[in-house]
């Protein structure tokens, strides 16, 4: 602890005598200074024991000592030695007085005690209490990285917490509690999500003191990490501020959960290219190879069913976000997963069917829709820099290829439909008709019907209509000339003149079908 009026009071060689103020005397002193000045206030900081003589001073005047003792205690001094015997042979009763109303500390310093005495008592006392904070802080240096060699993460966080007599709580990337120390803290860490967000958008490393929910503790968070965006994040709460042996072990907890968490560049980088690896071999039909090559890297993940997830966006940073999501979701839960980059424009997942990275996904997708949605205009639907999600139906290693194919054409989807995520399984369980208002099948409708159309335009027939009826009725005549009103007759020989304009026959299947889509993009189109 750092020196106090009562240390000093109680230092045998001092001989100092408590005045007045000594309800006050547990008060930290910084330093000491000895000043003769009318008003040094102009010279203090705060937390001074200030020197006097009183040559300057008239000391009997109550009016005059309630000016300097209230102009003191205003600017932060804890405490006034008064030196007796050089100008005055004891403290005059004014400055007694006075400082005792104020609670102002008045130490009475006898004549053989020097003000230099006092000042190295202080300074002694200072550098011995950094001194017992720096050998803590080393000490608390080795305790933690001797737990966070055995024990990891939590290890380490339960014995910061012991050494700051509080809690800590680790924050994966995404704002989410990790691990906390000791468990009860893991709802107080929880409610800090807000702030941890709030956090990460600072540039790193960034750190925030917030009051602790309900202002039951005050709570520092720090975001670990090296790189741009932080990976992790650590709150540290404690009932005061934290003191210099505190600050050491949170210091060093800091170095080490980085270390901890962000694993080197060498080794993130092999095995992102292993991944990458093994995804080619999987794509290519080589699933016993790809299991030898991922071997125990991936868990169990080439061995369930999965998921292949094709993102796709002009924008890196909704890709990261992107990738964060799933692989936070897969951290939380302990499951495997494989996030491959393909170039700066997409990214690849393969990740447990039904598992957290997939449903992270979905949520992701969800609030991005959301977003939009909100947006007053929803212009950006639809942008090249908005992100894009295709899902696989649940596959295995043998129909990788299949399940990569699938994500491709559920992307493809859901950019002509302006949507940030497909399921290709969502496709197979609807219709094929809301395809059909892709520009480019418009434009094939309007050139196919367009003879048709004009020679209705003449007003010598109805083709178009009568077409459409027939193909509805699957070719009977009866049906379809009673929808019309007309004689079966008048239908066959329109349906003559609808093949000698188009040249086609109707009697060929493939003809019917286009013709039939034809019609219904054109009536989606009206």
């Amino acid at each position: 602890m750092p020196p106090t009026l009562a240390s000093l009071v109680h230092h045998s060689a001092l001989k100092l005598t408590v005045r007045a103020g000594e309800d006050h005397l547990d008060v930290p002193v910084r330093w000491v200074h000895a000043s003769e000045l009318a008003d040094p206030v102009p010279y203090m900081e705060g937390g001074e024991l200030l020197l006097i003589t009183a040559l300057k001073l008239d000391a009997e005047d109550p009016k005059a000592m309630r000016r300097y003792v209230r102009r003191l205690v205003g600017a932060g001094v804890v405490g006034l030695g008064f030196a007796v015997g050089v100008n005055y042979d004891e403290i005059p009763e004014a400055l007694v007085a006075t400082a005792q109303e104020e609670g102002l500390p008045l130490l009475e310093v006898p004549r053989r005690t020097p003000f230099i005495a006092i000042s190295k008592a202080v300074s002694a006392a200072i550098a011995a209490d950094q001194y017992r904070s720096v050998t803590a802080g080393f000490a608390a240096q080795r305790e933690l990285t001797r737990q966070a060699l055995t024990d990891g993460p939590e290890g380490l966080l339960s014995a910061l917490a012991a050494q700051v007599d509080g809690w800590a709580a680790l924050y994966d990337a995404s704002g989410a509690v990790v691990a906390t120390a000791p468990e009860w803290a893991g709802r107080r860490a929880a409610r800090l999500t807000a702030d941890v967000e709030r956090l990460r958008d600072r540039p790193a490393p960034a750190s925030s003191v917030v009051g602790g929910p309900d202002n039951e503790d005050r709570v520092e968070l720090h975001t670990l990490g090296t790189g741009r965006r932080p990976r992790a994040a650590l709150a540290v709460g404690t009932a005061a501020a934290l003191g210099t042996a505190e600050r050491y072990a949170v210091h060093s907890a800091i170095a080490l959960l980085t270390l901890t968490t962000e694993r080197s560049r060498s080794l993130q980088a092999a095995q992102d290219r292993i991944g990458a690896a093994v995804l080619r071999m999987l794509l290519a039909g080589q699933p016993d190879h790809a299991r030898a090559v991922a071997g125990d890297l991936f868990g169990g993940l080439l061995d369930a069913p999965f998921r292949i997830v094709v993102g796709e966006s002009a924008d890196g940073a909704a890709l990261d976000a992107l990738a964060e999501a799933v692989e936070s979701a897969a951290a939380r839960s302990g499951e495997a997963v494989l996030v491959v980059p393909e170039g700066p424009e997409r990214l690849v997942v393969l990740a447990v069917d039904e598992g957290a990275a997939v449903e992270a996904c979905g949520e992701h997708a969800a609030t991005l829709e959301a977003e939009r949605a909100s947006s007053a205009t929803g212009e950006r639907a639809g942008d090249e820099d908005d992100l894009v999600v295709g899902l696989s139906a649940p596959a295995g290693p043998i129909a990788a290829a299949a399940a990569y194919k699938q994500a491709e054409q559920a992307l493809s989807v859901a950019r002509r439909r302006g949507r940030v995520l497909v399921e290709h399984e969502q496709l197979a369980a609807g219709s094929v008709l809301p395809l059909l208002a892709d520009d480019a099948v418009r434009a094939f409708a309007d050139g196919l019907l367009r003879p048709l159309s004009e020679h209705d335009a003449t007003g010598r027939g109805d083709l178009v209509a009568s077409l459409r009826a027939w193909l509805s009725r699957h070719g009977q005549w009866d049906a379809a000339a009673a929808d019309l009103g007309v004689h079966r007759h008048t239908l066959r020989y329109r349906m003559r003149r609808v093949e000698e304009i188009l040249g086609r026959s109707l009697d060929d299947p493939d003809v019917r079908m286009e013709l039939w889509l034809a019609l219904k993009a054109t009536a989606a189109a009206e």
